[in-house]
């Protein structure tokens, strides 16, 4: 498996029975004349470790540590928000029920109220395991594909070097955020915008994998199939999934071989019409219909004048908060590494593929594409908070940290050109990599004592409320207990009502007033 192989390379294979070359050189003493190799990088012979092969493991225990201590912080997850309205009803009604209000009701999305139906069906306990098990779901992924994806490269890299950069990816998307808790904790906002991207991964994996008709056949169902989750799931992924996949299809011709040309095409346009079908049941349904009369999402209020200058402004202040955020540069460094170490499989130094450039500026217009167009659909809910609702840019922010990794690969190759030797290089994107994980963790650290705080006062007033409930209370005083601007009801002094009535109904009673401070 790619990225458990020692770091070797394949030797020179000895000139005929044994005899010195053409300039007096025995056997064993030949230099990898042609390949550019380095003189550190040379082939070693099979069996042997290189230092890379301790060095690289040991790097990624880095990202790893952060996301097993997030996924610690887990345990003191209380729900809030859209939370208290989900509770009542998959406790009455089941999972069935879930989806059939999301359907019916809510929005239209069927695979996200299945996943809501997952977890909330263990009420509190549920949210509490949700960071771990979304945590592990996501490392595990991606992890996956950059083994995959090595793999069908034909590259040779030191051990862990896929999970490296798997684990980079995943600590970067997650915790270099505004808001940590919304994105990685709040279990409703996760299940809509952070795992969905994601999730859209792993459509790859049996693509990358596949070596003969029928696996070929198996990856284009997988990716169809896939694609009809993502198209009940989440709109925001629907549309960054359509963009990346007919870009695809526009420049196939140019970047993929001639054989694979027929196969590639059809891949492409089986996960479009896959997420086709998934986005027309969405659009559909009774749900999606209420939600866009609700907020004013028709398609004439969409494509506004006002409406589309609004929304590119708030993308482009998007962009700006994003790209100047420079715990990112822990992805470009993360590619370079990987580029600084891998070889192909003759022992040389990787080579930029042939048509580089137009995969960098296609990436790049389907990332601002795609970025924009869920700005747009979003706008008619969120208005001006567009460029501050930190979640809502998930769905295409892993495309941009991809990008960084693959802008990266290509520093990387570039190095091994034109330096002779690459040990300071990787020492510094090593550096870079532990680095752009000490903010994240400093912010953890202060996200778990804000959590824990709030964990305690909820349980406090939960087991009040549950205490007189039972007794016989119909109408019980609520104290509003947040975190990380997480909604809750009575907010703004008791202005704001929602979601009030559905914590009474969490509690069976009739209603609920406004406190302002605990039982």
């Amino acid at each position: 498996m790619v990225g458990s192989v020692p770091g070797t390379a394949v030797p020179e294979p000895p000139d005929e029975k044994g005899r010195p070359d053409r300039k007096g050189r025995p056997d064993g003493q030949r230099q990898h004349a042609g390949t550019g190799a380095p003189p550190d990088e040379r082939a070693r012979p099979s069996g042997t470790r290189s230092r890379a092969d301790l060095w690289v493991p040991a790097l990624a225990l880095v990202p790893l540590g952060l996301l097993a201590a997030a996924s610690w912080s887990g345990r003191w997850v209380r729900p809030s928000a859209d939370d208290w309205c989900f509770l009542p009803v998959v406790r009455d009604e089941g999972v069935s029920g879930i989806v059939g209000k999301f359907y019916l009701d809510d929005n239209g999305r069927i695979a996200n109220g299945l996943l809501v139906g997952a977890y909330a069906k263990f009420g509190v306990a549920g949210h509490q395991w949700f960071a771990l098990v979304s945590g592990v779901l996501m490392l595990g992924i991606l992890w996956a594909v950059a083994a995959a994806a090595l793999r069908r490269a034909g590259l040779t890299v030191p051990r862990g070097t896929a999970l490296l950069i798997a684990s980079m990816v995943t600590a970067l998307f997650l915790f270099v955020t505004t808001n940590t808790y919304k994105t990685f904790y709040w279990p409703a906002a996760s299940v809509s915008h952070t795992l969905p991207p994601v999730l859209a991964c792993a459509a790859t994996i049996p693509l990358l994998r596949a070596r003969s008709r029928t696996g070929r056949t198996m990856a284009s169902a997988c990716v169809a199939l896939m694609g009809l989750v993502i198209g009940t799931l989440s709109e925001e992924t629907t549309v960054v999934v359509v963009v990346v996949l007919f870009a695809g299809l526009l420049i196939g011709h140019r970047v993929l071989p001639a054989h694979a040309r027929t196969y590639g095409w059809a891949w492409c346009a089986a996960g479009i019409a896959g997420t086709g079908i998934g986005a027309l049941i969405l659009l559909a349904s009774p749900g999606s219909r209420t939600r866009r009369e609700r907020f004013g999402a028709r398609n004439a209020d969409l494509l506004a004048p006002d409406a589309l200058i609004a929304s590119l402004r708030g993308f482009g202040e998007i962009m700006v908060t994003v790209t100047t955020t420079w715990q990112y540069i822990g992805a470009v460094a993360a590619g370079l590494l990987l580029g600084l170490v891998a070889r192909r499989a003759d022992g040389g130094p990787l080579r930029p593929p042939p048509h580089w450039p137009l995969l960098a500026v296609t990436g790049t217009l389907a990332l601002l594409v795609s970025g924009y167009l869920c700005t747009v659909i979003t706008y008619p809910a969120f208005g001006e908070r567009v460029a501050t609702a930190n979640r809502l840019w998930n769905d295409y922010l892993l495309l941009y940290i991809a990008l960084l990794v693959g802008a990266g690969l290509l520093l990387g190759q570039a190095a091994r050109r034109l330096v002779r030797h690459t040990g300071p290089a990787k020492a510094v994107c090593a550096v870079l990599c532990v680095l752009v994980c000490v903010g994240p963790a400093v912010s953890l650290m202060r996200l778990d004592t804000n959590m824990r705080a709030r964990a305690q006062r909820w349980d406090h007033q939960d087991r009040w409320l549950r205490e007189r409930a039972a007794a016989g209370a119909e109408v019980l005083p609520y104290k509003a207990v947040t975190v990380s601007g997480m909604l809750e009801p009575f907010g703004r002094q008791g202005r704001d009502t929602w979601p009030a009535g559905c914590v009474a109904d969490y509690y069976r009673l009739e209603r609920v007033t406004y406190s302002t401070e605990l039982p």
